[in-house]
């Protein structure tokens, strides 16, 4: 099972024109299998009109997949999916749509045409790494919420999300190895106060 890996931060994308036809890929971060059947339908909706949309993606402790979608087999799909193995990348889809030119570019024109495509797109990416950490929830009364905040800004924890009820309901995010002495801390700072929860192992930049 993966602890860390690489994906990319946001959405990037490039045209290149092969013979007339054109080839947009499209390089998209995605949490699931799921997540990128959504969004390669939502691309599909968008280019109904294209002849191919092309696709291949790659889930950290998950599947990955690759489809030429009508064109010749082993000419789009798997060497995009080859690109993306030998970046390391995960949590990505990849769809590359092609406009086609009315001029075929036979099998090796089609390989060089999809991974240069999609070799354009990953130049304008920003890719990070991604670390499974523990999410605690943090419940404390007001009087300690901005002790606890300066505290997790000054140190290697992050504040994912934070509700404001009865008491303050902080989400941070905690590196594995620093969970033991971030609830010692907690505890102290709140004067034992605070009622920390592990809610579950999720994966942050």
């Amino acid at each position: 099972m993966l602890n860390d890996f690489l994906t990319i931060k946001e959405p990037v994308s490039a045209e290149i024109v092969e013979k007339k036809s054109k080839f947009i890929a499209q390089i998209i971060p995605v949490i699931s299998e799921e997540d990128a059947f959504e969004k390669l339908e939502a691309i599909k909706k968008e280019n109904r009109d294209a002849r191919h949309n092309v696709f291949s993606y790659r889930i950290a402790n998950g599947p990955e997949r690759a489809s030429d979608d009508g064109e010749p087999s082993g000419t789009a799909g798997v060497p995009i999916l080859d690109i993306l193995r030998g970046s390391k990348l995960q949590n990505v889809l990849v769809v590359v749509t092609r406009y086609f030119g009315g001029i075929l570019l036979g099998t090796g024109g089609l390989v060089k045409a999809y991974t240069d495509s999609t070799k354009e797109a990953l130049k304008n990416a920003q890719v990070i790494e991604k670390v499974l950490q523990k999410k605690y929830e943090v419940e404390v009364p007001y009087s300690y919420n901005d002790k606890i905040v300066y505290f997790c800004k000054n140190n290697d924890y992050e504040i994912v999300d934070t509700k404001y009820e009865e008491n303050a309901v902080l989400y941070i995010a905690v590196k594995n190895e620093l969970s033991l002495a971030f609830e010692q801390q907690i505890s102290d700072l709140s004067n034992r106060e605070a009622q920390i929860r592990v809610t579950q192992d999720e994966f942050y930049a």
